[in-house]
């Protein structure tokens, strides 16, 4: 028996949609049967073939620069106005400096700019969700679903990026306080949290040679993932079938994060 993971007549907001884990994703809430807003920064090109792909009734994608707090509200507010009211949110935006930086030679804006862009965001992106789930109430058996997406580094750290290391780690501690938090009014909190993912982000660090065969060294199953594979536990967290789980973090990272 297939049992399909539905999410009918729901509405999914999705950070970072244009490419990588967040185009899948788009790609699968979408199969699924939500109506999803998402936004790019960059990539606008990206972003209008994955609406035409999908059809432009059933995705809308928005230009929104997504670093501090102020922008975050007008977002949401978006995905309600084009759809009329808010299911899911998906935090999946983020950036990752690829050069190494020793702590004692990181600089203020580079650790600034990361916080910016990682967390402060999703403060106000959860904090303007949660007000809307809050005042439409349930639709069905909850009033909502965040799944932030976190990362191994927030984990077991990440020597010479403790910027993004401190940022995803701040996210699994929201997810625990949040989930409890706002378990009365329904609302699901999760984080899943990949590893080593084929994306732009990591494209520099794959691409070279040796830093590749260190990556490669670190995962139990000898490869990274492809962006579907982090989409889909994302996909599955904000549907029925993941009625009794928030506050988890669901690692899909190879076995990654055990060998660290």
């Amino acid at each position: 028996m297939t049992i399909p993971l539905s999410l009918t007549d729901r509405v999914a907001l999705i950070t970072g949609g244009s490419r990588g884990i967040g185009a899948a994703a788009v790609r699968m809430f979408a199969a699924a049967g939500a109506r999803v807003l998402f936004n790019y920064e960059k990539a606008r090109d990206a972003a209008e073939r994955l609406v035409t792909e999908l059809g432009g009734d059933r995705c809308v994608a928005i230009k929104c620069n997504l670093s501090g707090t102020e922008t975050a509200g007008e977002l949401v507010a978006a995905a309600v106005k084009r759809f009329g009211r808010l299911d899911i949110l998906v935090a999946n935006h983020g950036i990752w400096p690829p050069e190494d930086a020793p702590i004692e030679k990181m600089t203020d804006t580079q650790w600034r700019t990361t916080i910016a862009v990682n967390l402060d965001s999703v403060f106000a992106l959860v904090k303007n969700s949660v007000a809307q789930m809050k005042k439409q109430g349930r639709s069905g058996a909850a009033a909502g679903h965040i799944v932030l997406v976190s990362s191994t580094a927030g984990q077991r750290g990440e020597a010479f990026h403790c910027d993004y290391a401190a940022t995803k780690g701040a996210l699994i501690s929201m997810v625990k306080g949040l989930s409890a938090e706002l378990a009365d009014a329904a609302i699901y909190v999760n984080s899943v949290a990949p590893g080593w993912v084929d994306t732009d982000m990591s494209a520099a660090a794959l691409n070279d040679p040796k830093t590749r065969d260190k990556i490669f060294q670190t995962i139990p199953l000898g490869r990274v993932g492809r962006p579907e594979e982090i989409a889909a536990p994302i996909l599955f967290l904000c549907t029925e079938h993941a009625g009794f789980i928030t506050g988890e973090v669901f690692n899909v990272n190879g076995g990654a994060v055990l060998s660290g």
